[in-house]
């Protein structure tokens, strides 16, 4: 039978000895204790003011909501005067000092907090000695009130584990008061059970409060994220989706110059050798940047996206479209002005879609109102306004999930154009969107017999 010998070494060149598990944790704790109420622990730290943007304080008038601010420097203030008062009765000490040693450490916690536990911590074996001698041990009423309160504003005012250590210290004080000078000092009993009982349950409800506060906060930055996220998303889908409808319009143009070039030569008899070199060079081109267009765009289209097979959606293509919306219980007028003509693909498809999920949120946001299209056709381009009026019935409307990405999306599809656009709600209750797409006019070349 092979003996088996574990043996722990240190490396080569450290001649310290490996520390055991609870040195660590002793000396973490005692790191602790030092870096929250022993570091800095006379640090300047004013109590700021309360905020006056909350539900309640923002309902008072422009003075008291001015005072509000002040309101947790009046509550302390306050419990330093109540300390007083209960230092100053039934005492066989001097009233006066008696009083300040009390009333200082709470005042203290206003512009330094753990500079105050310390001075609560000091003064309450002074108010003891210097008050009735034959009072509770080892906190007199007054040092009662103080060291609870102080406990109180220093445990809201710093962490959780600060409060801890406060609560650790003033239950090793009581030990060494009760078990030391005591039982021959007290006539009435100690009260310390009953301060390290209420300091506990106080410093608990403070932590939970604290715990709860984080969390709230922790929700509220995850929340903000994930509607940033949300938001960020929504457009970059949005803009997925105008690419691969880009892709497809552009395609086909380019798709259409490279057979057009590669068929043009065939249409004339014996052309000359420099117009059939220059249609080849069209033709390389056209599919040169056909691939090109492809690899960069491609790259876009999910693996399970399909290009549809009928022809992307026009202008010409609006009256389907507002009769399936009627067909949705939607009423809504179109209005045409100016000459209408035939417009590039990219602007018609943006206008469809812009329509589309104008008439879609108005159905979503305004079930029952009436909706009016108006498109025009100008020099400079085309304009679009889609109005609905207010619903009949708002208190009945329920928010629609994921609602509010529409305005986005029009706004890509605009902002890839070049164009204008204004959204919001009209005087009546309804609401307005305002799209203006610039369009090229065409540069018309001379007839070589005009030169």
């Amino acid at each position: 039978m092979t003996e088996t010998t574990h043996m722990q070494t240190t490396p080569a060149g450290n001649g310290a000895k490996p520390r055991s598990p609870e040195y660590r944790v002793a000396v973490d704790s005692l790191r602790g204790l030092r870096q929250d109420l022993i570091n800095d622990a006379f640090a300047y730290r004013p109590l700021p003011g309360r905020r006056t943007d909350g539900p309640l304080v923002r309902r008072l008038p422009g003075r008291l909501r001015e005072y509000a601010a002040w309101l947790p420097h009046a509550v302390i203030t306050v419990a330093a005067l109540i300390t007083l008062a209960f230092s100053t009765v039934d005492t066989g000490g001097p009233a006066l000092p008696l009083g300040l040693l009390c009333a200082i450490p709470v005042l203290l916690t206003m512009v330094r907090p753990v500079g105050a536990f310390w001075a609560s911590m000091v003064s309450t074996p002074l108010a003891s000695v210097l008050g009735s001698r034959w009072g509770e041990w080892p906190w007199a009423a007054g040092s009662f009130a103080c060291h609870l309160t102080v406990l109180t504003v220093v445990a809201i005012r710093t962490r959780p584990r600060t409060a801890g250590w406060m609560w650790v210290l003033t239950a090793l004080y009581a030990l060494l008061a009760d078990t030391g000078i005591g039982p021959t000092y007290y006539a009435y009993g100690s009260n310390s059970g009953a301060m390290l009982v209420i300091s506990a349950l106080v410093l608990l409800c403070v932590t939970v409060w604290h715990i709860r506060r984080h969390a709230e906060e922790e929700v509220t930055a995850q929340q903000t994220v994930t509607a940033h996220e949300r938001s960020r998303r929504t457009l970059l889908e949005e803009r997925t989706t105008i690419a691969r409808e880009l892709h497809d319009v552009v395609a086909h143009h380019m798709s259409v110059v490279a057979i057009q070039a590669e068929a043009a030569p065939y249409r004339v008899q014996n052309p000359p050798p420099e117009l059939e070199k220059a249609f080849v060079t069209i033709r390389e081109n056209a599919v040169a940047a056909l691939t090109e267009l492809r690899r960069v765009l491609g790259v876009v289209r999910a693996e399970d996206y399909e290009v549809p097979d009928a022809p992307q959606p026009t202008l010409a293509d609006l009256d389907g479209l507002l009769a399936n919306v009627r067909e949705a219980g939607l009423t809504v007028e179109k209005a045409v002005t100016g000459a209408v003509r035939e417009l590039p693909q990219g602007v018609e498809l943006s206008a469809y879609r812009i329509v589309q999920e104008a008439l879609s949120n108005t159905l979503r946001h305004a079930p029952g109102a009436g909706a009016r299209v108006e498109i025009g056709y100008v020099l400079g381009g085309l304009g679009l306004r889609i109005v609905n009026g207010p619903p009949p019935n708002p208190s009945l409307i329920k928010p629609s999930p994921g609602a509010g990405h529409g305005i986005t999306g029009m706004r890509e599809r605009v902002s890839m154009l070049n164009g204008e656009m204004t959204a919001g709600g009209t005087d009546d209750g309804g609401y307005e969107v305002a799209v203006f797409l610039p369009v090229t006019l065409p540069v018309t070349l001379p007839d070589e017999g005009d030169a």
